[in-house]
Formats: structure tokens, C-alpha cells, sequence
């Protein structure tokens, strides 16, 4: 779900040096509810209970020197242990929520409480409307979902960096009827109230590899 946001609204949330990226002239917030499958270090199995649950960001595009990725506002995840690894190692905004994903037929319902901040939630139902198709180079599509480096800040305002590979994402067009969404306005985000930009994608097999150190981040400027 994504939403059109002023770049002068978003910089109080991302350090220098990143730039706010846009695509003609307009930066952009996505809401990604979905559910983690088969999380494991490479070499290692997959867990049942560590390995599956369901995770939502707040996001928002960046550059640095020219490269495009994502940085977090905020992740909310189901599981401590991922959260506290996500927190620890690669210096990422992860918090423990409540969560809960029921599937029926197409339709999903994903709810969302973060604990501890029981105004910090959403809650909606979503389904495919269309063919998976890979989006166009230079399109809103392309510029929102085919990002492969994100972005983090440690406690010494070090600015770090984490290589992501995937194919490219096939998406399909979607409806949704959101029955709570409170998870910008309550990080001091305006609310996301107007009809957002939808996609929905069955699957992504994703591999990332370790952080790497870039510089210097700053703080935030208000």
C-alpha cells in the first residue's frame, strides 16, 4: 500500500546523508503487510516456529550517491528472536506485535497490534484483482518495489547498508478494505486515510547478505 507523501514531510525521518528519492517529483510511504517463510541462515534449516510469521513495514524511498533502496520508519514482527537479531545485528526499528494472517480463498485478513503501543495498528482485508506481470523500467511500479539495498542506523549514528537479490517482483492490482490503519499517524507521519496505490504478490524469495558499514550518518533533520 503506498501513499504520496511531500519530501519535506518525510525528511525529519531519514538522515542525511540519504536523499528523499521521487519518482516525477513525488516521494512516496508504503504499508507492507505479508509473512516470512523459511527464514534461515544460509546452510542451516528453517525452523517452524522461528522461521514463519507475519511482518509489516513502514517504508520510505531513498538514494545514497546515486543508489536507490528503502529505509524503515518502522517494522513490527510477530516473533522476540526476530526482533531482538533485526535490532541487535543489523540496526533496524523492529518492534513485537501482535499479529494474525487468515486466508479465505483470495482474501486475506492481516491484523496488526504492536505491543505495548496498542495505537500503533492496522487491520485489512486484501485480494488480487488482476494478472502477475513484472512492472515496466521507469515506471511508479518499477521505482516503488525493485529496490535492492536497504538501509540502517546504529546507536553511534553510523550509517549502514544490507545487499538484497531477488527477480524481479511479480505483481498483480488489488483491492482492499482497511478497517484500521493507524501505524503513520501514530509515529507522527500524516494520516493515511486517502485511497492508497495497491499491489499484491503471491510469493518473493528473497537472499541478503550482511550489513556493511557506509559512514557517518547525522541525525535527522527537523
Amino acid at each position: 500500500m503506498h501513499w504520496p507523501v511531500p519530501a519535506g514531510v518525510l525528511r525529519p525521518f531519514v538522515p542525511r546523508p540519504l536523499e528523499i528519492d521521487e519518482h516525477e517529483g513525488t516521494s512516496w510511504i508504503g504499508l507492507v503487510p505479508f509473512g516470512m517463510h523459511d527464514v534461515a541462515l544460509r546452510g542451516t534449516p528453517s525452523l517452524p516456529w522461528l522461521s514463519a510469521f507475519p511482518e509489516m513495514n513502514l517504508r520510505v524511498y531513498v538514494r545514497y550517491q546515486d543508489r536507490p533502496g528503502v529505509w524503515f520508519i518502522s517494522l513490527d514482527a510477530a516473533r522476540w528472536p526476530a526482533v531482538w537479531v533485526a535490532r541487535r545485528f543489523v540496526h533496524l526499528p523492529y518492534f513485537l506485535a501482535t499479529m494474525r494472517i487468515t486466508v479465505v480463498g483470495e482474501r486475506i485478513r492481516y491484523a496488526s497490534v504492536r505491543t505495548g503501543r496498542g495505537e500503533v495498528a492496522f487491520e485489512a482485508t486484501y485480494w488480487p484483482t488482476g494478472g502477475a506481470m513484472e512492472s515496466k523500467k521507469r515506471s511508479l511500479d518499477h521505482f516503488l518495489t525493485e529496490r535492492y539495498a536497504l538501509f540502517s542506523r546504529d546507536s553511534r549514528d553510523r550509517l549502514w547498508t544490507v545487499d538484497i537479490h531477488h527477480r524481479p517482483w511479480l505483481l498483480q492490482s488489488a483491492a482492499a478494505e482497511i478497517h484500521r490503519n493507524t501505524v503513520a499517524i501514530a509515529q507522527g507521519l500524516p494520516p493515511t486515510t486517502d485511497r492508497p496505490l495497491l499491489h499484491y504478490s503471491h510469493r518473493q524469495d528473497v537472499v541478503t547478505w550482511l550489513p556493511r558499514l557506509v559512514g557517518p550518518a547525522g541525525r535527522c533533520e527537523e
